[in-house]
């Protein structure tokens, strides 16, 4: 089995007694596509693309001219090469050579600068209270009980400070951002000039002075760790409580199909704002497809082919009625291009039902035949157990070629490979899953997480906006994040000021009477 070729080699599972009859297809169909299909091992391939992204008009003509008995006449040809690379590829690698250097120095200055000045802030108490031991201990003056209770408390308070240190700053970056973050600069900024601030005057005043009141010594240490705890309560504030309540509502659309969702922020700059919008997007839109493009983009050109106009009499005749009725037959056809949009749609959703069904029955059929198995496996012994990967490769056959169809159908294929299948299906096996949730993945697509990180078509971003990327959100603020293939808008809106008034009613006036008359109608 060949698990490095995509799920176009499902027809390799189409049976034994059909491998006489590919044999022979394969050397009648090897000619006209041999030079493009099949590459020798660990190859490099430049492929360039199509007018339209990955998957052409081949894919799409190939789609409408196939009938549903193709897997019993078509072979695969399928290339063995380990490693491919594309013009978007290329396009991609060479943005990200140019921008890796900037942004691997920026990333490790940040890192050298907040862990040298951590490491200053920590060490300068101790500092503080070891330094007249070392340089004038015989002048100072013994350390008393309130001394030694002090040295416990800085103790304490630098254990408490470094445990918060590390869990608001030493976390592992999730994205790279273009511009610095303005409130862990200021921070930055802050702290240094408060250690900066202690230590001038720990040298004017005690160091020259050679101060002998140690007790005093200690005192000023603890009142700078003290400082810095409250330093690190105002970095709580401003880097994650500021950002809690929610102040703006932003939608955002992708510019290929127009799908579109709300999301609610808090008090953000554009760039973080940027962040949160693509962490949801890789959850909650569903995954790109650029084959789903393709079939309105054919149907267009083939309208605009029919509104040529030809005019055979040469320029210098006068044929203006002629090219007025050419004209006006071009424009009715214009007009019933709804009908063939609707009749269009209509046949795709009854080639989707008709697959859908028989895939349904294929997968239930395959799971019944498991329960079966499993039964049996019962009554031997525990060595020959069937584990839930050959089960897998045991029932996948039956289903492969409806799973085929029905991907091909939804245009699906090129983000389910054969490996991932059928680590799918035996994950369902081992967790004993029912045939509704082993579909569940493949009857409906979805959101971007689920597929494997080289099928996202979206990992590196751009952002542009007209304004300053570290301002904050403002009403009415417009920025776009953009790949390689679409581009996400992003439209900011306030969330309005809402006005709640209370209106009292008094519970006396829900009692009413009810009167009986004596006497009713016979």
């Amino acid at each position: 089995m060949d698990t490095e070729s995509t799920y176009s080699g499902y027809s390799h599972y189409s049976g034994h007694s059909k491998k006489a009859h590919r044999q022979g297809s394969r050397d009648r169909h090897k000619s006209p596509r041999s030079k493009d299909g099949s590459r020798s091992e660990k190859s490099v391939t430049i492929q360039t693309p199509p007018a339209e992204p990955l998957l052409g008009n081949d894919a799409s003509r190939a789609e409408e001219g196939q009938d549903d008995n193709w897997g019993e006449t078509t072979t695969a040809i399928t290339g063995t090469s380990e490693h491919s690379i594309s013009q978007e590829d290329i396009a991609r690698i060479s943005k990200d050579l140019e921008d890796s250097v900037g942004l691997d120095c920026k990333r490790y200055l940040g890192l050298t600068v907040a862990a040298v000045l951590g490491l200053l802030v920590f060490l300068t108490p101790i500092a503080f209270i070891l330094l007249p031991q070392i340089l004038w201990r015989d002048d100072l003056e013994p350390c008393g009980t309130v001394c030694e209770g002090l040295f416990i408390s800085v103790a304490f308070k630098l254990l408490i400070l470094l445990i918060g240190t590390w869990a608001l700053f030493f976390r592992q970056p999730k994205a790279d951002i273009p511009r610095v973050f303005v409130f862990r600069a200021l921070l930055l900024v802050l702290i240094f000039l408060f250690v900066f601030s202690y230590w001038l005057f720990y040298g004017v005043r005690i160091l020259d002075s050679k101060d002998t009141n140690y007790q005093g010594i200690v005192q000023y240490a603890v009142s700078l760790v003290d400082a810095l705890l409250f330093i690190h309560y105002l970095a709580i504030v401003l880097l994650e409580l500021r950002q809690l309540q929610p102040m703006f509502t932003v939608k955002v659309v992708r510019s290929t199909d127009g799908e579109s969702r709300y999301y609610s922020l808090g008090h953000l700059s554009i760039q973080r704002a940027a962040l949160v919008v693509l962490e949801n997007y890789y959850k909650d839109f569903t995954v790109y497809n650029p084959a789903l493009l393709t079939a309105s983009k054919s149907r267009a050109a083939k309208h605009m082919a029919g509104l040529k106009v030809y005019n055979v009499d040469g320029p210098g005749n006068n044929a203006s009625g002629q090219s007025r009725a050419m004209i006006a037959a071009a424009a009715r056809r214009r007009d019933s291009s709804h009908n063939e949009l609707y009749y269009e749609e209509a046949d795709h959703e009854r080639r989707v039902k008709k697959r859908r069904a028989r895939l349904v029955v294929a997968v239930e059929e395959a799971f019944t035949h498991i329960k079966r198995l499993q039964a049996e496996e019962q009554q031997k012994a525990p060595g020959e157990m069937m584990d839930p990967r050959e089960a897998a490769q045991a029932i996948f056959p039956s289903m492969a070629r409806a799973l085929q169809k029905y991907l091909r159908t939804t245009r699906q294929q090129q983000y389910h490979s054969m490996e991932s299948i059928l680590q799918h299906l035996s994950f369902c096996i081992t967790n004993n899953m029912t045939p509704k949730a082993f579909l569940e993945r493949y009857l409906n697509p979805g959101p971007t997480l689920q597929y494997d990180r080289d099928r996202w078509f979206s990992k590196q971003w751009t952002l542009v906006s007209e304004e300053a990327v570290t301002s904050g959100l403002q009403d009415g603020i417009v920025f776009v994040l953009k790949c390689l293939d679409f581009s996400l808008v992003v439209n900011v809106k306030k969330i309005p000021f809402i006005k709640l008034s209370e209106e009292f009613i008094d519970p006396k006036s829900h009692k009413f009477v009810l009167r009986l008359q004596s006497e009713t109608s016979v």
